[in-house]
């Protein structure tokens, strides 16, 4: 099914990238130039033209808008999707900044991007956004790539108790655990030694950072399974966070419950791209100059 054109589109930058003023108002130029109408919020307006439609907020403009273009790099975008809270507009990220699978065009390719998107030469993809709770209160968090719970300043391990759909699956004396959903496979887990998941797989990755026992691997369940992590050092630091962006203190017997949320956040590919050809292009691959 061909997808439905693209009219309206956001735009939603980090100010702090160099360059990314001259690269937001060649995009909007390029933009104007086929008829798309371009908005954006209020950081961002004003590294671009007077006249630019604004909002307050990314969720305002995404309300609005057929496409979000996102200036920065995977951790922009990681923000972008906490803030428009599962809204159904999809992502496309211009790449501004170090390694990233998220924002996947990069700025030499800007203009061929916004053809693709002017003559409907693209694709949508869902990916499943997951969800934290704190038993007992009323903590929630989502993110779209990983849930980290780590030590603190103190340079300790921390002792962690894992249970899978109400099964225990071991005890990790480690300096912190990443559960990562398929998207953040190639995020923290990777940097770890996790595996590289397909975005389509349906399963978490469970990942021991620096684990005492080295028969401690990663670990892969399914996506629709509870993953349950209960804290047992009694008197270290220990915190959650999610998507590295958001961070909850945790004490003694906290347990943290990590399901696959009913929420998803929506990213448009150009034509061409695949995660494939991403993974061999990024980490350099053999193959990759295809």
């Amino acid at each position: 099914m061909k997808p439905e054109p693209i009219r309206r589109v956001g735009l939603i930058a980090n100010a702090e990238k160099p360059g990314v003023g001259r690269l937001l108002g060649r995009a909007a130029e390029l933009l104007a130039a086929r008829g798309i109408a371009v908005s954006a919020d209020a950081a961002t307006a004003r590294l671009l033209p007077r006249g630019t439609a604004r909002a307050a907020t990314c969720a305002r403009v995404a309300a609005g808008v057929d496409l979000l273009l996102v200036f920065g790099g995977d951790g922009t975008i990681l923000r972008v999707v906490r803030e428009i809270a599962g809204q159904p507009t999809p992502l496309l990220g211009i790449h501004v900044g170090r390694l990233g699978f998220l924002a996947e065009v990069s700025a030499d390719r800007l203009e061929r991007a916004v053809e693709q998107l002017a003559e409907g030469d693209f694709t949508l993809e869902e990916r499943p956004l997951i969800e934290a709770a704190v038993a007992g209160r009323r903590t929630r968090l989502a993110a779209l790539n990983d849930f980290v719970l780590s030590r603190g300043v103190v340079s300790r391990m921390i002792e962690l108790e894992v249970a899978v759909d109400g099964e225990e699956l071991t005890r990790y004396r480690c300096d912190g655990l990443i559960v990562s959903s398929p998207t953040g496979s190639t995020a923290y887990s990777l940097a770890a030694g996790g595996a590289i998941v397909s975005p389509g797989a349906p399963v978490f990755t469970l990942t021991p950072i620096c684990p005492h026992t080295l028969s401690n691997r990663s670990v892969i369940v399914a996506l629709e399974a509870e993953v349950a992590v209960r804290v047992l050092s009694e008197r270290l630091p220990v915190q959650l966070t999610a998507d590295g962006q958001v961070q909850v203190e945790l004490s003694a017997g906290d347990r943290v419950i990590v399901r696959r949320s009913a929420r998803a956040v929506r990213l448009l590919h150009p034509g061409g791209s695949s995660f494939f050809r991403t993974l061999r292009q990024k980490l350099h691959w053999s193959g990759s100059n295809d």
